[in-house]
């Protein structure tokens, strides 16, 4: 009989900021800043959207793309003994795309690759010139149980979550890159990114690691403010703003369950109404 998955998981937000376009130096810091977390005992460590090459790759004349394989990003999985990582990076796919995503590595390799679904081309944002979206949206297994990733603008699509929920997430890790809007009256970032996640882990009953990046590229500054989120929408972790930081969460998964006990929000899902009406809406027009 195969053994209950563990209860507890120790996840470490490494809020840290990246040399644009440098893939080996930021490999290196990933590494160092795993070997840190994992001598006091996370389980998962998470970094920011596109940690391995930086945001701004308008800016880079070298291709910084890689393999979800390769053996800079693999050894990754390997670098704290009984510690996972979710890094984020610019992936070659075949030559052919190249893919906003992030992979979860172990001490087997890859366990899954989520590759950036909404890319923003809007205000400061040019993620379309670069990349290609990617077509699905999965939970994944690991060793606490099931969990999915939402890069940055994903988790602004509220159909993804409950997808991932449905799926069986009970954890949703969001890397991000977030700055400063320069058009702050239309929006502030940071509220915007707190009532998301607030949102989200309430009525999904789940928990949501936020990751943001800090420093400045090209003109932007991103200013932090990494949390973790519980089933009851409370943050319960917290890293300062506009600061590297290397903060953990102790969070208990089987919380999520005792909440969905509580209040049964996601049980209800009418996956075959949604999926009718999704479909009457694309034959509509409205897949785009």
């Amino acid at each position: 009989m195969q053994a209950p998955a563990p209860s507890t998981l120790r996840i470490t937000l490494a809020q840290a900021a990246s040399r644009l376009g440098d893939v080996d130096a930021n490999v290196d810091r990933a590494g160092e800043l795993i070997e840190r977390a994992g001598a006091e005992g996370s389980h998962l460590v998470v970094f920011p959207e596109l940690f391995l090459t930086g945001y701004s790759l308008g800016q880079v004349t070298e291709d910084p793309s890689r393999s979800a394989v390769d053996p800079q990003l693999t050894q990754l999985g390997r670098a704290a003994p009984g510690t996972d990582v979710v890094v984020g990076f610019e992936e070659d796919g075949l030559g052919v795309h190249t893919y906003n995503a992030a992979g979860y590595y172990d001490a087997e390799g890859l366990r899954h690759v989520h590759r950036k679904l909404f890319l923003p081309t809007y205000d400061i944002f040019e993620e379309r010139k670069f990349f290609s979206p990617g077509q699905s949206m999965r939970a994944f297994d690991t060793r606490w149980g099931r969990m999915a990733t939402l890069i940055c603008n994903d988790a602004w699509q509220a159909p993804l979550a409950f997808l991932a929920v449905q799926d069986g997430a009970r954890v949703l890790v969001v890397p991000t890159t977030s700055s400063q809007s320069r058009f702050p009256e239309r929006y502030d970032s940071r509220t915007y990114w707190r009532d998301i996640t607030v949102f989200t882990a309430r009525m999904l009953q789940c928990f949501v690691v936020f990751v943001n990046s800090v420093g400045e590229e090209a003109g932007l500054r991103f200013w932090g403010g990494s949390h973790v989120v519980d089933p009851w929408g409370r943050i319960i972790c917290d890293a300062p703003d506009y600061e590297e930081a290397l903060v953990t969460a102790e969070i208990d998964l089987l919380a999520v369950r005792r909440r969905r006990r509580e209040v049964p929000l996601v049980r209800e899902a009418r996956l075959g109404l949604m999926a009718r009406e999704a479909a009457r809406l694309a034959d509509e027009g409205g897949d785009f």
